[in-house]
């Protein structure tokens, strides 16, 4: 997938600056982007010279100008083709497991301690991703099947954090 239909996508919910970009996929677990703050500006800069976003700048006093981004006609009618289009197989990247994988050079004490830290921090994801579920959290909330749309997605979300913590914790248990 392309960063500019997430672009775009955050786009058809409101007009928005580089840096409101940037705060959104931040702050979103179910629309990561691993790539750098440089790639939206690119891809920002491409958007509108296709023609698929406007660019308003605006003058401020004591700071430096914004550019406003706004999707146009022809950004929904590219948003929509991509969203009509094949979707993708999830692809699931999980470093842990790679690490995991060479962890029998530890001792036990060592190895629980690995274990234990990332029980740690997968419990930390899946209640933070509850909290975000309950407060609807980056849901748009447009329409009644946006909404529901966005809950099944918070939820997949959530249930993949609970099924990584009953692994670990199973895993655990069963060198314990």
């Amino acid at each position: 997938m392309s960063i500019k239909y997430a672009i775009l996508g955050f786009l058809s919910w409101q007009p928005a600056t580089g840096y409101d970009l940037k705060k959104m996929f931040a702050e979103s677990d179910m629309l990561y982007w691993s790539g750098n703050n440089n790639q939206i500006y690119r891809a920002l800069v491409d958007l509108h010279k296709n023609g698929l976003v406007t660019k308003e700048v605006e003058h401020q006093e004591s700071l430096p100008s914004r550019k406003i981004y706004t999707i146009t006609t022809e950004g929904l009618a590219e948003l929509k083709k991509w969203v009509q289009t094949q979707p993708e197989l999830p692809q699931l990247k999980n470093s842990f497991h790679v690490q995991l994988s060479w962890a029998n050079q530890l001792d036990d004490q060592e190895l629980d301690a690995l274990l234990a830290a990332y029980e740690e921090e997968i419990y930390v994801k899946c209640k933070m991703m509850k909290e975000q579920e309950r407060r609807s959290l980056f849901t748009p909330n447009r329409t009644p099947r946006e909404t529901h749309l966005w809950a099944k997605i918070t939820e997949n979300w959530v249930a993949f954090y609970e099924r990584e913590l009953a692994w670990v914790r199973n895993l655990r248990q069963g060198l314990g």
